[in-house]
């Protein structure tokens, strides 16, 4: 077979650490992995010296928004910033789109929105609200990757909360993975009209998730239903996940880049870009959810991107009671985490594993998140001692407000490839992917 393209690096990034390589691409997949000087005549021969050779990263937390919320968001500004970050598959949540991913119908009007605009791979996850539950097997045989469903009010009306009672019947609906925003709405306080984050934050305590996340395991306890711990926050909870995970309960949980790499402490009167739900929390709450990351309590991690307009994001009060909570860091959340991560003693091959194959094998994606014969050839070339400051004329989404403009981040990415084509801002390349799917 002609190979189209080769990729060396004297820092390729395997699962099992990082060594010099060649990677072989024909027809959109890799075809062969050989050393870095090995001779393979190839359309295109790129060596990229000691600039790290990554698969495509998978975020399964993006909120795109559209249709319905598309000033806020799109699949066209979402998925370049997401190019522009090494992202090469994102998994679109079910809101904030209107209308919500909760039926056939209005997953149909999603790909439709999709289709022709995104600049890497899209899948998407179906909705578990009240009264939605005869859907549910419609929207699985349709191809969404899971169900997501909220233990607290998800900020819009149309997406409502279930109770844990709630939950337990979603997850007997339909064999599917289910993931879940815990939060208990009895341990939440109205947040005070206030321009300081100690006040917002005292208004959702750890307490608030430690309790959801319980009840969340006792339902998959009764019920055998695969549960996923969305955007862990409270440290606390790890006991809680750690234990089902011994008890051979197919429990999994993921944490955010802001969680680890933002405190509560650093977070100015009226920054409202740093609010997000459930809250950034101390640097003690960090090191542990760091640990639980290194002992494989946490799998994964993933943006949890949802932007909005400034208007509502950061408004003229500085008011963290009326802004809304959400982070917008598909772009960031690579440099972010290895600025952090290596201070610690991270490796590549950690953030790969976090970062690419473990959301891979979440979501079945089985072509993706790894460089292995077979696989998509989706790849990022990772300059990994580059720094610069976050700047908002490079930010890639429809918004440029982030907690992380003008900070100094380590990591820089040079290139993005999806399926063996350099990602480009003229020509979208992304499929629609459904469950299943090779």
């Amino acid at each position: 077979m002609p190979v189209d393209l080769v990729l060396r690096s004297r820092r390729t990034v395997f699962p099992d650490g990082e060594r010099p390589a060649a990677v072989a691409v024909a027809d959109g997949r890799i075809i062969t992995i050989a050393g870095y000087r090995d001779a393979l005549p190839a359309t295109v021969d790129n060596d990229l010296g000691d600039v790290a050779l990554l698969p495509g990263l998978v975020d399964t937390h993006v909120h795109v928004n559209e249709p319905g919320r598309t000033e806020w968001e799109g699949f066209r500004t979402a998925t370049l910033g997401a190019a522009a970050g090494g992202v090469t598959t994102i998994v679109d949540m079910p809101l904030n789109s209107l209308p919500p991913t909760v039926d056939v119908a209005a997953l149909r009007a999603k790909q439709a929105a999709a289709a022709g605009q995104c600049h890497v791979d899209v899948g998407f996850w179906g909705g578990a609200v009240p009264g939605n539950r005869d859907h549910q097997a419609e929207l699985h045989a349709a191809g969404v990757f899971g169900f997501k469903a909220f233990l607290a009010d998800s900020g819009v009306p149309e997406f409502p909360p279930l109770d844990p009672a709630g939950l337990a019947d979603a997850l007997t609906a339909v064999p599917a993975l289910f993931v879940v925003h815990a939060e208990a709405p009895d341990r939440l306080r109205p947040a005070p009209s206030s321009t300081r984050y100690r006040d917002f934050l005292a208004s959702r305590p750890p307490a608030a998730e430690i309790d959801a996340i319980a009840a969340a395991i006792d339902a998959a306890r009764r019920t055998g239903a695969r549960l996923h711990i969305l955007h862990l926050s409270a440290a606390g909870a790890l006991p809680l996940i750690a234990e089902a995970r011994a008890d051979g309960l197919p429990v999994t949980a993921e944490t955010c880049p802001h969680y680890l790499t933002l405190a509560a402490d650093e977070v100015p009167d009226g920054a409202t870009e740093f609010k997000c739900c459930p809250p950034i929390r101390d640097r003690d709450n960090q090191d542990a959810l760091w640990a639980g990351l290194a002992n494989g309590t946490i799998a994964c991690v993933v943006s949890d991107h949802s932007p909005c307009p400034p208007e509502l994001k950061t408004p003229d009060t500085g008011d963290f009671a009326t802004a809304w909570g959400g982070i917008a860091s598909v772009q960031l959340g690579l440099p972010a985490v290895w600025t952090e991560g290596r201070r610690r003693g991270v490796t590549l091959a950690d953030i790969v594993r976090w970062m690419a194959q473990t959301p891979a094998e979440l979501a079945g994606l089985r072509a993706k998140g790894r460089l292995a014969v077979g696989a998509d050839a989706d790849l990022v070339a990772f300059d990994t001692d580059a720094s610069y400051d976050v700047d908002p004329a490079r930010l890639r989404h429809r918004h440029p407000v982030s907690p992380y403009v003008g900070r100094r981040l380590t990591g820089i990415v040079r290139a993005t490839w999806l399926r063996g084509a350099p990602v480009t801002l003229e020509t979208p390349r992304g499929r629609l992917l459904t469950r299943g799917e090779a």
